[in-house]
């Protein structure tokens, strides 16, 4: 079986993802990365897992997660659903393209060189 994650699920798994980072605090992010998952694909998780509950398999999922960021929750995502059999896809290049134009969109052009500069000393 294959789970695709649509853009906007994959958005608030890398927000939540930072604010657990943060904050400390995973509980909030376990809800969202549950909510990124239909009811039929979480369904057919909970039938394919040995505990049959998809809360407790994110539980575990983020008790082996390190906290360093919110690629490293989806490769564990991925690695622990594929245990079970089933492929989890993302499109990582949709993401990272949907963040560069917010750079480009800017009107000040005096502004947008700077903000270029600014973007590259944090990467």
């Amino acid at each position: 079986m294959e789970i695709h994650l649509d853009k906007r699920a994959l958005r608030q798994i890398r927000l939540s993802a930072a604010d657990a980072i943060e904050e400390g605090d995973t509980e909030a992010l376990r809800e969202d990365v549950l909510e990124a998952f239909s009811e039929e694909q979480v369904e057919e998780v909970e039938r394919r897992l040995d505990s049959g509950d998809f809360f407790e398999f994110l539980t575990d999922v983020l008790d082996e997660w390190g906290g360093d960021d919110a690629d490293e929750l989806l490769e564990l995502l991925e690695t622990q659903l594929a245990e079970v059999g089933i492929d989890l896809k993302y499109d990582v290049r949709d993401e990272d393209a949907d963040e560069e134009p917010e750079v480009v969109e800017d009107d000040d052009d005096d502004d947008d060189d700077e903000e270029l500069e600014v973007e590259e000393e944090d990467e």
